[in-house]
């Protein structure tokens, strides 16, 4: 295929605003959707995210290495 006719398909899907057109394509091409992660999380899951986030920027967190150190304490590693 000659690549003025590729060039000239890009051109007119970048310049498209035919929804019903994008779709075709993106179906014909087996193009899925990328969802975000975030949208698929529960609303709950969403507030402890972000309830973690604060205590972190807040420095409310244990470090891993204090929490090696109590395990190796607690069962005597």
């Amino acid at each position: 295929m000659d690549n003025a006719i590729k060039y000239r398909i890009i051109s007119e899907i970048i310049n498209s605003n035919d929804e019903h057109l994008l779709n075709a394509i993106k179906s014909l091409l087996n193009i899925e959707e990328e969802v975000d992660f975030w949208e698929e999380l529960s609303a709950e899951d969403r507030a402890a995210i972000d309830e973690g986030l604060e205590q972190l920027d807040k420095g409310q967190y244990v470090s891993h290495k204090s929490v090696r150190e109590e395990i190796k304490n607690r069962f005597k590693f």
